[in-house]
């Protein structure tokens, strides 16, 4: 369980890291002028990056089952709240093909401008950048937001409450 919004931060950080080294992969496989092997390059790096994410921050299937029955509710509360369709989930190839395909503009003009010489390539890389570098970063928040969410109601369970003591009457 993380224990500060310091370590916290630092996770976050270490996280766009990984999304930015990710983002070039991406760009480099779309600068390919193959058909499909962008699409089937992003899927793997997805399939390798988005577990790394949540295991980071605490938020793999295993991790969020060895919580206790309480913290547990909270945070698939949470993430439920936050919308996130990957935080605490097994990643498949199924789930960020449907993500995938929601983004289906950018992919699909990455697709089309590999095919117009030299500048084509490039603009497919920026695409394929771009787009690794959205769907990773907005999982990034998503994750933070749910781990902030889950170190705070840490901390208010744990809060020491002192009770004054009773006046003595006279």
């Amino acid at each position: 369980m993380i224990e500060s919004i310091e370590e916290l931060e630092g996770i976050k950080q270490s996280c766009r890291s990984m999304v930015t080294k990710s983002s070039s992969l991406s760009a480099g496989t779309a600068v390919i002028p193959i058909p499909g092997l962008d699409i089937g390059s992003d899927v793997a790096i997805l399939m390798r990056l988005i577990p790394k994410i949540n295991q980071k921050f605490g938020l793999t299937p295993e991790q969020i089952e060895n919580l206790d029955t309480e913290s547990k509710l909270f945070v698939m509360t949470v993430i439920s709240n936050t919308g996130s369709k990957m935080a605490g989930k097994y990643i498949t190839k199924t789930l960020i093909m449907t993500l995938l395909s929601r983004m289906g503009v950018k992919v699909a003009s990455k697709g089309v401008a590999k095919f117009v010489p030299f500048v084509g390539s490039a603009v497919a890389g920026g695409i394929s950048f771009s787009a690794m570098k959205y769907m990773g970063n907005r999982h990034i928040e998503d994750c933070y937001q749910i781990a902030l969410a889950a170190l705070e109601n840490e901390r208010r369970k744990h809060e020491i409450i002192i009770e004054p003591e009773p006046e003595q009457g006279g």
